[in-house]
């Protein structure tokens, strides 16, 4: 850690100042060479020097801000991933379970798919390699599954039923990552659309959604944005345009290198009209406070949920030389009033992550009275001219609480150690066929499928067995949460992510005050746009 400090703070010249001279740069950058070239010749010990380089590039840039960030060469093409939408690899949904790799779901269309691997097969073998028994990790199944698109890898599977393990040969392809959890009919004219990040491939997904709920007789949205941290400043562009009319401002970016850049609403939006409601809380960052933002700024729809993350910094990729990359930070961007929503990150790196699980200490999570603004922040919207504060986050137009009432230490207990999930995964694997035949689509599961009887009495058998000694009290206390979740692992199991949320909403207040808003009179009453 010294020897990375020593290094940080020589590297921390080359920002010290504007008033620097182009020769006192090239001196500092030449005593950096310098210092590198002695530790690695004289000092006492070996060392690993280019660590000790990105270990000096990593320090400098938690100097700067929290989102400036270096990515090494060999994890680049992995944290690009998500926002690209797409990786190559074999296209499986897995668990790791009783320390074998489970199949919860070939990828639809993917290559598993198409060469017969089936949900509930278990991989113990990976060209060869034994991955049963042995304490197989996720960071091994990815080693093992992913390559490049048109690769082939060889797998032995043991299929509940067969005598012996099936040997299948797999060609890798390119497999999507989707950014929308789920799209659905939430009631007859209401939509939902739940967004989990801003990647490349979020706006057609959108627009595709959209176009589906429309014909099932969508008037109303409610778009979630909940634990949403963000991604492309494009997307999010686009995901707003989809709700503003044409001319209106979505967003604008300065920085010292930059000048101002004002982005419009284009005529092309998909959802101008209708009532829209945001959901957000403490995890929606930096993307989802760019629409939330535009949407509250333009009183174009209503915001339910807690204060925003309160991310206003833009970061610009940046490649080195050595494969690697930076992620800079090079501008602020503001909301169409003028609000720079970025939280104050003075205290350092480490403090401004704690933040956010402080404001349930400090209580603000539980009441909004909690939350105390600064006049100074305050603007107003652009048509109503309500109200609305920068300064950290976008704090909602209505305010609901975090549930904490509603579970117990048993339930917190069961849900940490992951019991519910590795359950649910060996019952859905033993039961699929019956499940299947029992209920054949999402609709029938949802209005018959309950956790009852044996099923409940051999889970917390289970639970025992995991050193999670029953608690009926505690158990009864949080009855709704604990049924719910677990109906909403079996639906994920055995349909999709989106069949979880279908089951698991309904019990969550900031889902029902949105429903309750739709009908309540309440866009009238703040004159919202729904209408314009």
């Amino acid at each position: 850690m010294k020897k990375t400090l020593i290094i940080a703070i020589t590297m921390l010249t080359l920002v010290a100042g504007k008033s620097q001279s182009h020769n006192d740069v090239g001196l500092q950058l030449q005593s950096f060479s310098a210092l590198v070239d002695y530790i690695n010749e004289i000092y006492v010990d070996s060392v690993d020097r280019k660590a000790l380089i990105e270990g000096a590039m990593v320090s400098m840039l938690e100097n700067l801000d929290p989102h400036s960030v270096y990515i090494p060469a060999e994890e680049l093409a992995e944290m690009n991933e998500p926002l690209i939408g797409n990786f190559d690899g074999v296209g499986i949904q897995f668990n790791i379970l009783k320390d074998t790799i489970l199949v919860v779901s070939p990828i639809s269309g993917g290559p598993s798919e198409k060469v017969g691997i089936q949900a509930g097969d278990r991989i113990v073998e990976v060209e060869g390699e034994n991955v049963a028994g042995v304490g197989v990790k996720n960071s091994d199944v990815m080693r093992l599954l992913k390559g490049p698109r048109g690769t082939q890898v060889n797998v032995a599977i043991v299929r509940r039923g067969a005598k012996n393990p099936l040997d299948f040969l797999i060609t890798r392809d390119k497999i999507p990552i989707y950014s929308i959890d789920a799209s659905y009919m939430a009631d007859p004219i209401t939509g939902y659309i739940k967004i989990n990040r801003f990647a490349s491939t979020t706006i057609q997904e959108f627009r595709d959604a959209l176009v589906e709920l429309k014909m099932n007789g969508m008037e109303n949205l409610i778009l979630d944005l909940q634990g949403n941290g963000g991604g492309y400043l494009r997307s999010a562009i686009d995901i707003a345009d989809e709700f503003l009319s044409t001319d209106q401002l979505i967003v604008f970016t300065e920085g010292r290198a930059f000048p101002k850049d004002e982005t419009f609403a284009t005529s092309r939006g998909g959802y101008e009209k209708g009532k829209l409601v945001v959901l957000i809380d403490e995890g929606s960052a930096s993307a989802s406070e760019i629409v939330s933002g535009a949407i509250q700024d333009w009183d174009r729809g209503m915001i339910i949920g807690r204060r925003s993350f309160g991310k206003g910094l833009v970061q610009k990729p940046v490649s080195l030389p050595n494969g690697g990359a930076v992620r800079l930070t090079t501008q602020e961007y503001f909301t169409p009033t003028g609000r720079c929503i970025q939280k104050p990150y003075e205290d350092g790196k480490e403090a401004y992550q704690k933040e956010k699980y402080e404001r349930l200490e400090h209580g603000e999570l539980t009441d909004e009275h909690m939350l105390f603004v600064s006049d100074s922040v305050q603007y107003f919207t652009k048509l109503n001219k309500r109200t609305v504060y920068g300064g950290g986050g976008i704090i909602p137009d209505i305010f609901v609480a975090l549930d904490t009432t509603a579970t117990s230490d048993y339930y917190s207990s069961i849900i940490r150690k992951g019991l519910m999930n590795s359950f649910v995964l060996e019952y859905v694997n033993k039961e699929r066929k019956t499940l299947t035949k029992s209920y054949p689509d999402v609709i029938t599961f949802l209005k018959e499928y309950n956790f009852s009887g044996p099923l409940k009495e051999d889970f917390f058998e289970f639970a025992t067995k995991e050193e999670v000694a029953y608690d009926e009290e505690g158990y009864l206390h949080s009855k709704l949460w604990f049924d719910t979740r677990f109906k909403a692992l079996v639906a994920r199991n055995l349909f999709d992510q989106e069949a979880f949320y279908e089951v698991i909403n309904p019990i969550l207040p900031a889902y029902q005050r949105a429903l309750e808003v739709m009908n309540d009179g309440s866009f009238k009453r703040m004159n919202l746009a729904q209408n314009r």
